[in-house]
């Protein structure tokens, strides 16, 4: 395992509507999250919508994941959204915790087609 000590986070906007977020260890990129900036006519403010946290496998419960969403929370805030979306499977019932306990609450279902 890396040396939390020699860790930092990388903020990469890549437009005005989204932000890539990196968690690196020694250089080494080990998690990421990304928030995307939505708008439309019902709000005057965009939401976000957090998307693809990922943390490496062997880096997993050591609270990186935690970190990397909470920047994406502050970042939303920061930019203004009225609300923060982010997605899970019915199955993964650890990840709605982990949301849970970010202050994420159930709000309703996900409809999509896959191409």
């Amino acid at each position: 395992m890396g040396n939390m000590e020699n860790s930092k986070i990388n903020i990469i906007r890549s437009n005005s509507n989204f932000y890539k977020f990196e968690y690196l260890i020694d250089d080494k990129v080990v998690g990421r999250a990304y928030l995307f900036l939505i708008r439309n006519n019902l709000h005057k403010e965009p939401y976000g919508l957090l998307e693809d946290v990922f943390v490496e496998e062997k880096y997993r419960r050591q609270g990186i994941g935690k970190i990397l969403v909470k920047k994406v929370i502050e970042k939303a805030k920061e930019l203004g959204c009225y609300k923060l979306v982010a997605t899970s499977r019915f199955e993964r019932e650890y990840v709605h915790k982990f949301y849970e306990d970010l202050g994420f609450k159930k709000w309703g279902y996900e409809f999509r087609i896959d191409f």
